[in-house]
């Protein structure tokens, strides 16, 4: 692809970064934010701006967060009691939207995948135990996605807690196998919820 300008083939390289979208794609997106009245296009500079240098991380649940305690977490309608178990923030919002889910959530920043290179210690899953090991905690759902990636990871937090006194269920699999969380659409995933299983009994399915 050739350039009249390095700007405009740098800001394309730049945005054909993002996934799911290829160079064409970047051209298109480039030259409307180039034909916007530049204030317009300020807005969203300033926006990207500001989301990397002021987000932050839940502190209990590593959610991302304009504070240093997300709303779930700050909240006292929430039951402190139920942590739902996720792979990122996606899942999280994804969840939120079924409004069927009233407790906690712990979000690991990802799963355990040897193929590239992310074990145990990557994640937030040390963190996690500690949570159910100060007592606090009586239920662990899984809502990691079921794939093998999903299974290696519910499976290794299970064998982390599961002599503790903690009830561990897992969303039912009203997900197909493979899917991520994020595209399911809400009813399924309420419904995965309400109906979630004990974690032993997905083990043999």
């Amino acid at each position: 692809m050739d350039f009249s300008s390095k700007l405009l083939e740098n800001a394309v390289n730049e945005v054909s970064q993002l996934p799911g979208i290829g160079k064409r794609t970047a051209l298109r997106l480039v030259l409307h934010l180039l034909r916007q009245p530049k204030e317009q296009t300020g807005y969203l500079t300033r926006a990207l701006d500001n989301l990397v240098t002021d987000i932050k991380l839940c502190k209990n649940c590593y959610n991302i967060s304009d504070v240093e305690l997300c709303e779930i977490c700050s909240s006292h309608k929430r039951d402190e009691t139920t942590i739902c178990v996720v792979e990122d923030v996606r899942d999280v919002m994804a969840i939120e939207n079924t409004a069927q889910f009233q407790g906690m959530y712990h979000v690991l920043g990802g799963k355990i995948s040897p193929m590239e290179g992310i074990g145990p210690n990557n994640l937030q899953i040390e963190s996690l135990v500690d949570k159910v090991k100060a007592g606090k905690v009586k239920e662990l759902v899984f809502a990691l996605s079921s794939t093998m990636e999903g299974d290696t990871t519910n499976f290794y937090i299970y064998k982390q807690v599961k002599d503790l006194d903690i009830k561990i269920s897992a969303i039912a699999r009203g997900i197909s196998v493979g899917d991520e969380l994020e595209y399911a659409d809400e009813v399924t995933l309420g419904r995965s919820i309400l109906n979630r299983i004990p974690f032993e009994n997905s083990l043999r399915q």
